[in-house]
């Protein structure tokens, strides 16, 4: 079993930026794959990025890639994401979610993960 406890959202102006983190315990970290996802009021659930186990490779959503930028430390058990250039669009509940690692690794759909964080808000003003 792993816990998954994201931080660092907040309200920022559009053009600022901020970072996200989401430590988990429980479980070696460093053997899991992590995604984070955001769903905005009335929408769906959507992707936004994943690394792979050992943080080497990530996969971002087109409408994220060149703005944020995932990373993971797993000798400190935490996945950042951290997130440029931030758009009113960008406005959501953002969570983090992990699987067990293995050959494959982009996981892009919400039915992939096995454990979720509880979410954190972000708010892009215009």
């Amino acid at each position: 079993q792993v816990q998954l406890v994201e931080s660092g959202g907040g309200l920022v102006q559009a053009g600022g930026s901020l970072r996200l983190s989401c430590a988990a315990s429980g479980r070696t970290f460093s053997r899991y794959v992590v995604g984070w996802f955001r769903q905005a009021p009335g929408k769906e659930r959507e992707f936004v990025a994943v690394i792979n186990w050992s943080g080497s490779s990530t996969y971002y959503a087109d409408s994220v890639k060149g703005r944020f930028t995932f990373s993971k430390d797993n000798a400190k058990n935490t996945a950042y994401l951290q997130m440029n250039s931030l758009k009113p669009e960008d406005t959501a509940v953002y969570y983090c979610a992990a699987h067990y690692g293995g050959s494959y690794w982009k996981s892009t759909a919400p039915d992939e993960y096995d454990y979720w964080g509880q979410g954190t808000q972000v708010t892009v003003s215009s």
